[in-house]
């Protein structure tokens, strides 16, 4: 097995030293949701960034029984080319053989200490975050036409359909827990309810604050 990270214009950087073990941290991302009589709801909401964690050292001398190649890097080295990786807004490739692992990263973690009694080793702990591209799903625009495309913006409100009997204040309690939030049901309704927030009619529908 070997590690390599890809940067720059076919730039890389190879890690001397294999870690003992590779640790791969994987969760699902949810939404709860608390519906009123019924209790909390949770909703996918597809995969979470994954990490990816592990631990080795540079060493100052080459030694065949660990090392992987002859030519390491000088540990002081190895140290200013991860420091770079960890500040930069670039992501960086992450490659380990065997393993399937082929990713865009980003170094969100890298601490590294010496040890008594072997001079000029450095050790280190990494963790890196899988990278994601975050444009903007673009949709074809009304009627198909080739190269006319927009932004899919659109997200869903919660409504409430006006039943006989219903108040302003009834529908606040019921929906956001307390009646005394009428006024914020009113102001994104204005324009349907009209001048009287007293004068709510049966099958208007209504935008509930979020």
């Amino acid at each position: 097995m070997d590690i390599y990270l890809f940067y720059g214009k076919k730039k890389s950087f190879r890690f001397p030293v294999n870690p003992e073990e590779i640790h791969f941290s994987r969760s699902k991302g949810y939404e709860t949701v608390n519906m009123l009589q019924h209790g909390e709801f949770d909703f996918a909401q597809g995969d979470k960034i994954k990490e990816i964690t592990f631990s080795s050292f540079f060493p100052k001398e080459y030694d065949p029984s660990y090392c992987r190649f002859r030519k390491i890097p000088d540990p002081m080295a190895a140290v200013n080319v991860l420091n770079r990786f960890l500040v930069s807004a670039e992501p960086i490739r992450l490659v380990i053989s065997h393993t399937g692992i082929n990713v865009p990263v980003y170094l969100i973690t890298y601490n590294s200490s010496f040890r008594g009694g072997e001079p000029g080793d450095i050790y280190f702990e990494l963790t890196f975050r899988t990278w994601r591209d975050a444009k903007l799903q673009a949709k074809s625009s009304a009627g198909g036409k080739a190269g006319k495309t927009r932004t899919d913006l659109k997200t869903t409100s919660k409504t409430y359909v006006v039943k006989s009997g219903d108040s302003l204040s009834k529908i606040a309690k019921l929906e956001l827990g307390s009646s005394a939030k009428w006024n914020d049901i009113y102001s994104l309704n204005k324009s349907v309810i009209g001048g009287n927030p007293n004068s709510i009619k049966p099958g208007q529908k209504l935008v509930m604050p979020s």
